[in-house]
């Protein structure tokens, strides 16, 4: 009377729905304005961050002459106040050309010979 004892039963595994993920709602999250904001102030932070330790770090005085004009101030403060300058002046002309393109969107007519040289001679003549 030797039997071997029962085996326990093997659990079935459950049928899995394709579709599950399809049915589940997805909850992410849309990228909106404020979140776009939010962004940019935390990279201006950093950015501000970086420059106060730039200037803290070069100190030293140093003498700036502009045409007539002659002081001195700290090397950190004058490539700062340099940097701005180019800054400010890269967006006047940024924004001057968008103007001019955006312009040139509107009134298409008006705009169509300028920036061509065009060689009008009198009248063309046949080859």
């Amino acid at each position: 009377m030797s039997e071997a004892p029962p085996t326990p039963p093997t659990p079935q595994p459950h049928p899995v729905d394709e579709n599950l993920a399809t049915t589940l709602p997805q909850h992410s999250a849309a990228r909106t304005r404020i979140s776009g904001v939010w962004v940019g102030v935390i990279v201006a932070a950093l950015v501000l961050v970086l420059l106060l330790v730039f200037i803290l770090e070069n100190t030293k005085s140093v003498r700036i002459s502009y045409f007539s004009a002659h002081g001195t101030m700290p090397l950190g403060v004058a490539l700062l106040v340099a940097t701005v300058g180019g800054v400010l002046l890269t967006g006047v002309v940024a924004s001057l050309r968008i103007w001019q393109l955006r312009h040139r969107l509107k009134n298409p007519d008006q705009t169509a010979g300028v920036g061509r040289a065009t060689r009008h001679h009198g009248t063309p003549k046949a080859v």
